[in-house]
């Protein structure tokens, strides 16, 4: 199983030192979100810096960039990383894109499925495979000179996954996609019997072989003595009453029986008691989304909750340049072997 990390730098003036960290910890990936920084700056300075951990977007949000730009972005990192990279895209919801980006949201779905297809195109098309001329419901590219084509990378393609929660995404991931970004608002029995069921369709309909399909998700993992689980316990209970608040995402708790708990949230979110939100998820809620224990049992306990479930796992909470370093180190040594 991989164990990948997220990059949270705070300044772009650390993020050398925090991958170059990363890398040595043992970590496979280092992933990025858009989330109060761009995605992509972060791995430019990342890629010169490393020399065999992956890098990718988990994710960077589809809409305000046009597959020119994706394709473009995601090229440039693949050659500085020598074929490292993983353009890792999602839709967001419709108030982010339509009030924060200023962007058309409208049908999500299949508006992200064409951008996918488009990216492919284009970069088939730097690869010299075809001339430039896709012709999508939302988006069409068919036309460039020779100077603004880069041609091939020489490291291959950027592997391309995306963010997904519900049966359309999941299908398409299994049709266009190389992986799957499994939200971290997720239970072990959501991925199997709604994540995976459909990605298999997608795989199925696209005639390809699940064995060249990466399932990842980032997890609440906490770590090490009694005291430091209890803290960032509170930081998973906080995210998990977040998420759990959005519409998109109540079908995660009715699959366990919680019908109730997705309304009561977005209901105490509506009248701007968010802060309290939290008091709402019980341990026994939370026992499906987290995995704790000491770090001499923490390895074991994310082995028996994710092997064969996933591919590949992040930590939701990062460690790089924590108290405990050391620590986490053997826990990724003992995931990896």
């Amino acid at each position: 199983m991989k164990l990948d990390t997220t990059l949270a730098m705070g300044s772009l003036q650390r993020v050398a030192d925090v991958a170059r960290r990363a890398e040595e910890m043992g970590f496979a990936g280092i992933f990025t979100a858009e989330a109060m920084q761009t995605p992509f700056l972060p791995h430019a300075i990342a890629a010169v810096n490393t020399e065999k951990v992956e890098l990718g977007t988990a994710i960077s949000v589809a809409f305000p960039r046009s597959p020119m730009v994706h394709a473009m972005t995601a090229w440039d990192l693949q050659k500085a990383s020598r074929g490292r990279f993983v353009l890792g895209l999602g839709t967001q919801i419709r108030r982010h894109n339509e009030r924060r980006y200023s962007v058309p949201f409208d049908p999500p779905g299949p508006r992200l499925r064409d951008m996918l297809l488009a990216i492919r195109h284009i970069w088939d098309a730097f690869d010299g495979k075809h001339p430039l001329d896709y012709r999508g419901e939302y988006y069409t590219h068919d036309y460039i000179q020779p100077f603004f084509n880069p041609g091939p990378t020489h490291y291959g393609q950027p592997k391309l996954f995306i963010a997904a929660v519900g049966p359309y995404m999941c299908r398409l991931a299994g049709e266009v996609c190389d992986g799957i970004h499994i939200h971290p608002f997720h239970t072990v029995r959501y991925i199997d019997e709604v994540v995976k069921p459909n990605v298999r369709k997608g795989l199925a309909k696209a005639g390809r072989d699940e064995s060249d399909f990466e399932y990842a998700t980032t997890s609440f993992i906490l770590g090490g003595s009694e005291e430091q689980q209890n803290a960032l316990a509170n930081i998973a209970r906080s995210q998990v009453a977040f998420y759990g608040s959005t519409p998109s995402y109540k079908k995660v708790f009715e699959l366990h029986g919680w019908n109730d708990l997705q309304p009561e949230l977005q209901g105490m979110v509506k009248s701007g008691r968010l802060a309290e939100t939290p008091e709402l998820i019980t341990d026994e809620v939370m026992s499906e989304f987290w995995v704790r224990g000491d770090f001499e049992e923490i390895a074991d306990r994310v082995r028996k909750k994710y092997d064969g479930v996933v591919d590949r796992i992040g930590l939701y909470l990062p460690v790089v340049g924590g108290d405990n370093e050391a620590e986490w180190g053997e826990v990724i040594r003992s995931l990896a072997a």
